[in-house]
């Protein structure tokens, strides 16, 4: 019988993240299999290229739709318990969508399949609320995204390789199965539902109407009103298409540049988990707000000089893209997710990160993908970028004036409702 850590202890929190981090791998990859071995699977299913943007668009609705509906369940039944059924026993869906023999079956399978894999996000930031406390959150938050990201970008690249395969695609899917059902497995063995910071009470009377509470946290709805001008989430569709089409470079070479970008951004999640726990620790809950705005003016700077400049083909540009990765995820890892935690009940931690990020951002971002698509075709790839990528970012860093007045109040509140609950 496989031993259960303590993820009270400080070794066995650590070891939880490292779990949930492989289910943050196993969601990036999946999403990255559709894309790197497109061509090998229209050319065994013979598709369209329209294909690839009804299978790319399925995570992004099942998202909207069924995120918040998973965190929704495990707020209710258990964090662990919910986790290890949709990244564990679900991951056989992916598995089976690798035996696909038309593009029907392979359209229902997948979807099937990214329907779990949506929640793994959401929940995953819930429990890392109840794990860690809120000094040491951004520190969390951070290392599981770069674990997330670093794994992704290891692995994506190496499940291109099975194009030289005959059927390396269904061998693809398999292991993404594989890979999901493997998450599970260490999540049920490392991670113990952590007891809730709130009482027990509490809980048992959670109902789906609370959500509507959430939306009488005045820093919840700042937050919300915010997610449209965060448009970091345009660069990653992108990225490659901009340097070919604008830039006139080989898509392999493309692809290497964007390689660069992401190795800075998995840093980047790392470097805003210890800025905005240090910012706290300094300057109390303005420190993050603080932070968050120098963040915003260093993406919007960096976003112009990497889609506004034409830097060549040398060393320059690689270090531009490094740098621009660098700062990408630092807002999201340091301040965001942190303030989410700090500003709702632990109880609806997971149902909040959903409705933030799977539901508000995931309608914003398909919204703005088709707007940018848009806009690139009339006025201009370069034009679409400065107006959805960098301008909105400056806007956005005059918006975050507005969190001064509320954010610690907000703070406080939760702060006073959680120590009342503790007695």
């Amino acid at each position: 019988m496989t031993r259960r850590v303590d993820s009270g202890s400080r070794g066995g929190r650590w070891r939880a993240l490292v779990a949930l981090a492989v289910a943050f791998i196993s969601d990036s990859a999946e999403g990255g299999l559709v894309n790197v071995l497109f061509p090998v699977i229209r050319q065994s299913l013979q598709l369209g290229v329209d294909a690839l943007g009804l299978l790319s668009s399925i995570s992004r609705i099942a998202r909207v739709v069924f995120g918040p509906l998973w965190s929704l369940a495990a707020d209710r039944y258990g964090r662990t318990r919910v986790l290890v059924l949709v990244t564990g026993v679900w991951g056989i869906w992916t598995a089976a969508a690798g035996l696909a023999q038309d593009f029907t079956q392979l359209l229902v399978l997948y979807s099937i399949g990214v329907i779990g894999t949506v929640a793994s996000e959401p929940i995953a930031n819930a429990l890392l609320t109840d794990l860690f406390e809120e000094h040491e959150r951004g520190r969390a938050y951070g290392a599981i995204r770069s674990v997330g990201t670093a794994g992704g970008l290891v692995l994506v690249p190496l499940i291109g390789q099975l194009a030289g395969i005959a059927d390396g695609w269904r061998l693809g899917m398999v292991l993404m199965g594989l890979l999901s059902m493997l998450s599970g497995l260490l999540i049920a063995a490392y991670v113990r539902e952590p007891p809730r910071r709130q009482s027990a009470n509490e809980f048992a009377e959670f109902r789906v109407a609370d959500v509507v509470g959430l939306f009488r946290i005045p820093s919840f709805v700042l937050l919300a009103v915010m997610l449209p001008l965060t448009t970091s989430l345009l660069v990653f569709p992108f990225f490659v298409t901009f340097f070919v089409d604008v830039r006139g470079w080989l898509t392999g070479d493309a692809t290497v540049l964007f390689g660069v970008f992401m190795a800075g951004f998995a840093l980047s999640s790392l470097l805003g988990g210890v800025l905005g726990d240090r910012f706290e620790q300094w300057y109390g809950p303005n420190g993050r707000i603080a932070l968050m705005q120098l963040y915003l003016l260093g993406f919007a700077a960096m976003s112009y000089l990497a889609f506004q400049r034409d830097w060549g083909y040398g060393a320059t540009v690689y270090a531009i893209q490094f740098l621009f990765g660098l700062v990408a995820s630092i807002g999201f890892s340091g301040v965001v997710l942190p303030m989410v935690s700090a500003i709702v009940p632990i109880g609806l931690a997971a149902t909040a990160f959903a409705v933030l990020f799977s539901l508000i951002q995931g309608l914003a971002a398909a919204v703005l993908t088709l707007a940018l698509g848009w806009l690139a075709t009339w006025h201009g790839f370069a034009n679409a970028m400065l107006w959805l990528v960098t301008l909105p970012y400056l806007a956005n860093a005059l918006y975050w004036f507005a969190f001064y007045r509320v954010y610690p109040r907000d703070v406080a509140a939760q702060r006073a409702g959680r120590a009342a609950t503790a007695v």
